[in-house]
């Protein structure tokens, strides 16, 4: 596998690759998993020089940190930038509780903690509140992480799904290396404000469902079943009608990669990509194979002139999805959405 690029996070977070991996999907949301399977695509992406791995505690309650804690044990710490999320909460069954997240002062401590013990390391790169808690100020999270970084604890400071008001509010407290948030040709709300934000105050952006999930991986059809343990089968887009409508528009955005020689996926990947070299997008490969995917679409962003970008944009338009990226009751508690 060829090295990849590198591209820094914003004007003060860390040098990493181009792509990032998210490694959710080894442990939690979309069934099981092959954990050796998962543990040489880890490998063959640091070996890629993906060196961003983005984990979370609530994923698998703890089972992803412990996963990759495994597969860097003979790795050098510092070829590696974790960056970890906290504050959701879950129950035994491995479902998500209903309540609020707790992203409070003492929350930051205690989870860090936890996370710093599971993945056995000293510190971790890039820590962030995965989602906010509109009854706890943002100024609180955000001091609590800064003391952190004081400490020494954490590297830099991130946030995750937080819309342009806040994340003004954040970077008056502490500086934030980047946000974290869904960005890809299904999901283009970040352009209206956040990434305009961003880019005025020096944040990056790392992109999470670049393939909306996989519904742009070109491997999805309307005959696919997904199984109890899958999240996807309660999401709008992968439901009914706005299924049907989801996978005609990547019709024809398969027409595109077919005419320069690219996947589907890898054109999807590409695009996030081009959007500006303070973007990273991460994506979910749980296989080699997917993984050696992905990273051709490195390759596929080099060839995307002005004119394949605005034909992609056209398969796509800006607001064309059918059905939320998430069910009503979660979007209505994303700061990003409000």
């Amino acid at each position: 596998m060829t090295t990849i690029a590198t591209r820094k996070l914003g004007a003060t977070g860390p040098v990493v690759g181009a792509l990032g991996l998210g490694a959710m999907g080894m442990s939690d949301m979309y069934g099981p998993a092959d954990r050796t399977e998962s543990i040489a695509t880890l490998h063959a992406a640091l070996d890629a020089g993906m060196n961003l791995i983005d984990t979370a505690d609530f994923y698998g309650s703890g089972h992803n940190e412990l996963l990759i804690s495994r597969a860097l044990r003979e790795r050098r710490r510092e070829d590696v930038v974790l960056s970890v999320k906290f504050g959701s909460r879950k129950n035994p069954d491995g479902s998500f509780q209903p309540v609020p997240y707790d992203v409070s002062a003492s929350a930051v401590r205690d989870r860090l903690a936890q996370s710093l013990r599971r993945l056995d390391t000293d510190y971790i790169d890039i820590y962030r509140p995965s989602r906010l808690n509109p009854d706890i100020p943002i100024e609180e999270t955000v001091g609590a992480l800064r003391d952190m970084q004081e400490a020494g604890y954490i590297r830099h400071i991130g946030l995750s799904e937080v819309g342009a008001e806040n994340i003004r509010r954040a970077a008056a407290v502490a500086t934030i290396s980047d946000v974290q948030i869904e960005y890809s040709l299904l999901s283009r709300g970040p352009e209206q404000e956040i990434l305009p934000t961003l880019r005025e105050l020096g944040i990056g952006l790392t992109a999470y469902g670049v393939l909306s999930r996989g519904l742009l991986s070109g491997h999805w059809s309307v005959q696919r079943e997904l199984g109890t343990r899958d999240f996807r089968a309660a999401l709008p887009r992968f439901n009914g009608e706005n299924l049907s409508a989801n996978l005609r528009l990547v019709e024809e955005l398969a027409q595109v990669a077919k005419e320069i020689g690219a996947t589907t996926s890898q054109v999807a990947i590409a695009w996030v990509a081009a959007q500006g070299a303070d973007i990273v997008p991460l994506v979910g490969a749980r296989r080699v194979d997917r993984l050696e995917e992905s990273l051709g679409a490195l390759d596929v962003a080099l060839m995307l002139t002005p004119e394949l970008l605005a034909r992609i944009e056209a398969a796509i338009p800006a607001g064309a999805a059918a059905g939320g990226r998430y069910m009503d009751q979660q979007l209505h508690l994303l700061d990003s959405e409000r």
